[in-house]
């Protein structure tokens, strides 16, 4: 009997963060020129925007989203909403080929029969970064976050559930995704600023699309 020493590691193309926690790496490449596809037509419905936060300050990362409900932010808090507040409208949904992607890569990284109701698109110019921060406004822990990268590189800080406690620094590359849940769904998370380059497909910017059941 051969006894294979390595038949509990990931494959070469996973890389864990911890319990919960999985990059996969290009795994979004397949998907990639559907995602870009798409685009236009969502940002000409639901335009990218610099919001506020609670203090007032106008956020680096330009934002939009789609699906059943939109992340929103501004001096009254951080919240879900059902419409645009800039339009009054509904954003748009959330296209097919996107909800095929959150759910093949959350099953992939354990989280089978994921069905993710919002999707924030968040573009990132040179200098643009994300602070530390937890994922809290959805209603259900239980479901996992699936963050999808396109264009530039970054570094993706992925920390603990202190956010004094140091952060990994895990670089991320255009179709490369990163899924936690479980045990690290509340794990502090942010990029740190996005270096000037210019991507084939998006030129001087990285697309983050972050996928997540928020009711």
């Amino acid at each position: 009997m051969t006894i294979d020493l390595f038949a509990d590691q990931p494959p070469d193309w996973q890389e864990g963060l911890g319990d919960g926690a999985l990059v996969l790496r290009g795994f979004a490449l397949p998907y990639a020129a559907a995602l870009l596809q798409a685009l236009p037509s969502l940002l000409a419905q639901a335009p990218l925007r610099h919001m506020l936060t609670p203090g007032g300050q106008p956020m680096s990362v330009a934002m939009s989203s789609c699906g059943d409900y939109g992340w929103v932010s501004d001096r009254r808090g951080y919240r879900y909403a059902a419409q645009d507040p800039v339009s009054g409208l509904p954003w748009p949904p959330l296209p097919a080929d996107w909800l095929q992607l959150a759910a093949s890569a959350a099953a992939a990284a354990g989280f089978a029969g994921f069905a993710p109701d919002a999707c924030l698109i968040n573009c990132y110019q040179p200098g643009a970064r994300m602070a530390l921060h937890q994922d809290r406004d959805e209603r259900d822990f239980s479901q996992p976050i699936v963050s999808v990268s396109l264009g530039l590189p970054v570094v993706f800080l992925f920390g603990s559930l202190q956010r004094s406690e140091r952060a990994q620094r895990v670089p991320l590359a255009h179709g490369d995704v990163v899924v936690w849940g479980g045990p690290a769904r509340l794990r502090y998370h942010g990029v740190l600023p996005l270096q000037p380059g210019s991507h084939p497909l998006l030129g001087a910017q990285r697309l983050n699309l972050t996928f997540r059941k928020a009711r």
